[in-house]
């Protein structure tokens, strides 16, 4: 800024705009690489953070309530008025994992639980859970729980009778391949 015949321009010799002061207090910030002032958005940034994890809350029990349904991302990220991208990033960030993977290990639980009831053929659990391909049923069930349906439900019919609902669960919770621990070497 300088001054030009009793008026304020810029470098270009135009004349300068009155622009709001960034004093102490006011919510603005003078940015003096390129003398723009911008306003300060850390409580609307956090405000937005929280809003955004409520809805994923919300994506999240979703799954939990409505597993057997057909649900997509685009589906889920309707329901919370977010985009399906802008959902997956986030539910990754918070929960450690995408929607899906979440979707498919909550079906895989229930599926193992039907399962070790024994009163269902693998099919029927696949349909039962809200998987609409056999195969991939399979494929997934395999990598979560380390070995397939059909010896899962051969092995694990009655494996947990007399245990109480809640220790079943979480002793036959899914481990994941990548959170399994690497074999220790054999000493024997």
């Amino acid at each position: 800024m300088r001054v030009v015949g009793g008026h304020r321009v810029d470098h270009t010799g135009r004349p300068a705009t009155a622009q709001p002061v960034a004093t102490p207090g006011s919510g603005l910030l003078h940015v003096p690489s390129c003398g723009t002032i911008a306003h300060v958005t850390s409580t609307s940034a956090a405000t937005q953070h929280l809003r955004d994890l409520a809805r994923l809350r919300r994506v999240r029990d979703r799954m939990d309530r409505e597993y057997a349904q057909p649900l997509d991302v685009e589906a889920l990220a309707r329901g919370v008025n977010m985009s399906a991208g802008h959902l997956s990033r986030q539910f990754r960030r918070a929960y450690g994992e995408s929607p899906y993977s979440y979707l498919m290990t909550r079906r895989i639980e229930r599926a193992m639980a039907l399962l070790r009831r024994g009163d269902l053929s693998v099919t029927e659990v696949c349909f039962a859970v809200g998987c609409s391909s056999l195969g991939t049923f399979s494929t997934r069930f395999t990598e979560l729980v380390g070995v397939p349906p059909s010896e899962y439900r051969r092995e694990a019919t009655g494996a947990t009778g007399g245990m109480p609902a809640c220790v079943a669960k979480q002793v036959t919770r899914p481990v994941r391949n990548r959170e399994a621990s690497a074999p220790g070497p054999d000493l024997a």
